[in-house]
């Protein structure tokens, strides 16, 4: 599993002309699941966002968490996460996982980020999705449960 968490300002995604999920202050989260992404991977996965401190606090220190700030999640499924551009000049997604598992594991990721009482707006699953978005300092971490650091 992969995450790019963006902190924002503001983030939209829309489908067809119409505005889908949309949040204020908090991420904006791409993810994309591989076939080896377990109940686990998941539960790690939303520990450390929940929790990461990256907004400032009183001293432009990055020393608070997105509970903190009150803020909201846009959650926006992006298996090209997983390409691969090693060979040639058109990327692979190979590694990315089975659409029918990474359409669950998608549910299943943002029910658990909403059973931690933060609001979380999607896109859609599979979508072509225009997703718009202003990068707060900017700050952009990529999390990747193969690599638990």
């Amino acid at each position: 599993m992969r995450v790019v968490i963006q902190r924002v300002s503001k983030a939209s995604v829309t489908i067809e002309e119409n505005v889908v999920g949309k949040v204020g202050p908090g991420f904006m989260l791409l993810v994309a699941f591989n076939d080896e992404d377990t109940d686990a991977d998941l539960n790690f996965a939303v520990r450390k966002i929940v929790n990461m401190r990256i907004f400032e606090d009183e001293q432009a220190k990055m020393n608070l968490s997105i509970n903190d700030v009150k803020g909201a999640i846009l959650s926006v499924s992006q298996f090209t996460l997983f390409a691969s551009t090693k060979k040639g000049n058109r990327p692979s997604f190979t590694k990315s996982g089975n659409p029918e598992l990474a359409s669950k594991l998608y549910d299943q990721f943002n029910a658990k980020l909403r059973a931690t009482g933060i609001e979380v707006q999607t896109g859609q699953f599979g979508a072509d999705m225009q997703v718009e978005l202003v990068n707060n300092g900017p700050v952009t971490i990529v999390l990747d449960t193969q690599n638990k650091e």
